[in-house]
């Protein structure tokens, strides 16, 4: 199996398990203390955006075409944030509508852009 194929495989999961995870009613989240008053919450918005970049980014086979598909991915990636975020505001009980979110999952999102960046032409 391909490198790009399996990237493809990582990213249909990981964005299976993003969208899971965050149509989980609120009821069946741990209530734990900590995460709240330290903001873990975003650290994993964060690191779930990041993880959807990162792998849809790999799986382009293209190498011309990555800079071209990275702008789309993200700005997919942050369109795909912003409307889980009504998905859990009128569909999903017990969960609610935060801009900080949205924003967590942009910042997860761009930084993947940027060190994609990095990581395949050596510049930010």
């Amino acid at each position: 199996m391909k490198k790009n194929s399996l990237f493809l495989l990582a990213a249909i999961v990981w964005f299976l398990v993003t969208t899971l995870l965050l149509c989980l009613p609120g009821n069946d989240l741990p209530d734990i203390g900590w995460i709240e008053i330290w903001h873990v919450d975003k650290l994993i918005h964060i690191s779930l955006f990041f993880g959807l970049v990162f792998f849809w980014a790999n799986s382009i086979a293209n190498e011309k075409k990555r800079l071209e598909w990275m702008l789309w991915i993200v700005l997919t990636s942050v369109a795909y944030g912003i409307i889980m975020e009504f998905v859990q505001k009128y569909f999903i009980p017990h969960r609610s509508f935060d801009i900080d979110d949205m924003l967590a999952d942009a910042v997860g999102s761009v930084v993947a852009w940027i060190w994609q960046k990095k990581r395949w032409y050596g510049v930010i």
